[in-house]
């Protein structure tokens, strides 16, 4: 039954985009992780199971393991002048259910207008920005499921673009065999009103990930594969050299390592063979595709600290807070 639901899930979510795999997309800031754990365990993740409200964001179903009236802050510093953050809120809703509301933005900063000429027109900025409502529910006491509703909005100077997407997840957790198996299909939708005349399509990410403990040890595993409708190697950014079938494939992969030595503090390396692959085509081949980061839980606030790289002119640091009211 269990096994029937998820591959009834995957295949209904390959059918919805695949007449259209290759398209471009925008809303891409939709991709930044805004857990500094998720971060740090190579920026992808769906299956960690951790009271972790900000994970939520990537896995409505993870809701389930979010302890009751918690808030979180989330900041990222991305490209030079530019800041990202996020925050949101989630309570429980009866015995098996639990909602909660999030925002997510992304602000370039402010730059010069200028004409066709070159006129300088004086200064304008660009903001992408996200709001959200969620809610999971235990259809079993392993198996959880959960949507997310999103209001995306995105304004660069004198144009702007609004969307409305869904985002599915499930989740199955075996906590005495401390197994997690998850899928997930982001950002199903539309724009509703278009930056110019052509609409053009939503990030859309099918994903599956897995998270195990090892036996007599305070370590995880975690693997994530993404943008599991989209194969073609001219998906992937290169320069010109050529792309084998297994380069292909190594680039769905995220891979991470956490230790947990105690219940509040943990370790935490990734790898994420996709952004090393264009950082490195793109001439920045130190640190590529590696994060790493820390958190620690003090009563009931909780502190994550993450690094990584998503751009070659800059470092990453991601700084989580979650307090439990």
């Amino acid at each position: 039954m269990k096994l029937r639901l998820l591959i009834g899930f995957v295949v209904c979510a390959s059918t919805l985009t695949a007449a259209s795999q290759e398209s471009a997309s925008v809303f891409n800031f939709l991709s930044l992780p805004s857990s500094s754990h998720a971060a740090a365990l190579g920026g992808r993740n769906i299956s960690l199971i951790d009271d972790d409200a900000a994970l939520t964001m990537q896995n409505p179903a993870l809701l389930s393991s979010v302890s009751n009236n918690t808030i979180h802050f989330d900041f990222l510093t991305y490209m030079r002048g530019c800041k990202a953050g996020a925050a949101g809120f989630t309570r429980y809703s009866g015995e098996r259910g639990q909602w909660g509301v999030h925002t997510q933005f992304v602000g370039y900063g402010s730059m010069q207008e200028t004409s066709e000429s070159g006129e300088v027109l004086g200064t304008t900025g660009a903001l992408d920005l996200c709001v959200s409502g969620m809610y999971s529910y235990n259809l079993t006491d392993c198996l959880a499921g959960g949507a997310t509703g999103k209001f995306i909005y995105s304004k660069y100077a004198g144009y702007n673009s609004v969307a409305l997407a869904v985002d599915l997840g499930l989740n199955y957790f075996d906590e005495d065999r401390d197994v997690s198996f998850s899928a997930v299909a982001a950002n199903l939708g539309g724009q509703v009103k278009a930056f110019g005349d052509d609409h053009e399509r939503l990030p859309f990410n099918l994903q599956l990930g897995f998270s195990r403990g090892i036996a007599h040890a305070p370590i995880r595993i975690h693997v994530t594969m993404t943008d599991l409708t989209r194969w073609s190697k001219n998906y992937y950014f290169h320069t010109g050299d050529k792309i084998g079938a297994g380069r292909i494939l190594m680039n769905h992969f995220c891979l991470g390592v956490d230790a947990t030595p105690s219940d509040n503090f943990y370790l935490a390396v990734g790898y994420n063979f996709r952004r090393a692959s264009e950082m490195k085509a793109a001439g920045s081949s130190h640190l590529a595709g590696f994060s790493a980061g820390t958190g620690i839980n003090i009563k009931k606030i909780k502190v994550g600290l993450s690094y990584a790289k998503y751009h070659v002119s800059a470092h990453t640091l991601a700084v989580s807070l979650a307090y439990a009211l």
